[in-house]
């Protein structure tokens, strides 16, 4: 071998080895962007105060009877490896979800009111605080319920009282330990009148059912059928609520410029209610477009609800 061979070879093996050493570099870097999420985490059973967001007044409070519909979200990326509301380490892939006023943690079903699939999550965080969301959602609990894509979903929410009332018993001096990622129920309930095409269309988005037990150990798969699920779903801005059918007929007329308005009656607890409502819409986002309009015609409570 002569020199200038030798030259070559020993430029090639300082190319190697700087090669390797910005490989190793790049994943030590990455290892840094990516947060581990420990397999223990510790939160405190909490209800809270009231606080406010963006204006507006939040009243946090146990209730057993939580049942609502309305527009879920997700979230995941951006706050993973973050603290929760209530001292937990957040995990998008974990069975878990934020909710404005319930306890955490507490335990909801939500289910998918556009293609059945039902889940139970933890509440462990608060919000959204996007106005006409009613719950967000981690990226594992959005992709499992089918809306991950689409970014939002017509879900309807209630809370399981048994588990909830036992969380609560059993918090330890207000403190609660989170040992390990629960392994949630996934459910399917067909819906009326297109049970067959739904299992049609769940089979081929998910033909290998590994897919859907990934970072699970076992996801069971239980077809019910449920009354509350319906095939056709409206989208309402309700503007306000009032308790004297004359006051809300005002409303009504006052909205009549931003589109079709109607006057809702309603029993909660012994009270009746009147409620005003613009719509139906038949999408999210001319749900989103419609509460704008509202707030901006002098609004600054309406919300979106769904029915």
């Amino acid at each position: 071998m002569n020199r200038f061979e030798k030259i070559l070879s020993c430029l090639g093996i300082l190319f190697l080895l700087a090669s390797c050493a910005e490989t190793e570099l790049t994943l030590h870097t990455i290892k840094k962007l990516i947060p581990a999420v420990p397999k223990k985490s510790k939160g405190i059973y909490k209800v809270g105060k009231p606080y406010q967001v963006n204006g507006i007044w939040y009243y946090p409070s146990v209730n057993y009877r939580y049942n609502e519909k309305g527009i879920a979200s997700w979230y995941g990326p951006k706050f993973h490896g973050k603290i929760t509301a209530n001292g937990e380490v957040f995990n998008m892939n974990a069975l878990t979800a934020a909710h404005r006023t319930l306890p955490m943690p507490s335990i909801v079903q939500v289910i998918n009111l556009q293609n059945g699939r039902t889940l139970r999550l933890r509440i462990n965080d608060r919000g959204p605080f996007i106005r006409g969301r009613i719950i967000d959602l981690s990226r594992r609990s959005a992709q499992l319920l089918g809306f991950k894509k689409a970014g939002t979903a017509l879900v309807q929410v209630n809370i399981v009282a048994n588990e909830s009332r036992k969380i609560a018993i059993n918090a330890d001096k207000q403190i609660y330990h989170v040992k390990k990622q629960p392994r949630g129920k996934i459910s399917f309930t067909p819906l009326t009148g297109r049970y067959n095409q739904f299992k049609t269309n769940l089979a081929k988005s998910f033909p290998d059912r590994k897919r859907l037990e990934i970072k699970q150990k076992k996801v069971t798969k239980i077809v019910t059928k449920s009354k509350r699920v319906k095939k056709d779903i409206s989208i309402f801005v309700q503007a306000g609520s009032f308790l004297y059918q004359e006051l809300a007929e005002k409303m009504r007329k006052l909205l009549d410029p931003v589109g079709q308005t109607r006057v809702v009656e309603t029993i909660i607890g012994n009270r009746r209610f009147y409620r005003v409502q613009v719509g139906p819409v038949n999408s999210v986002k001319a749900g989103d477009a419609l509460l704008g309009l509202v707030i901006a015609s002098g609004y600054p409570q309406a919300q979106l609800v769904v029915q």
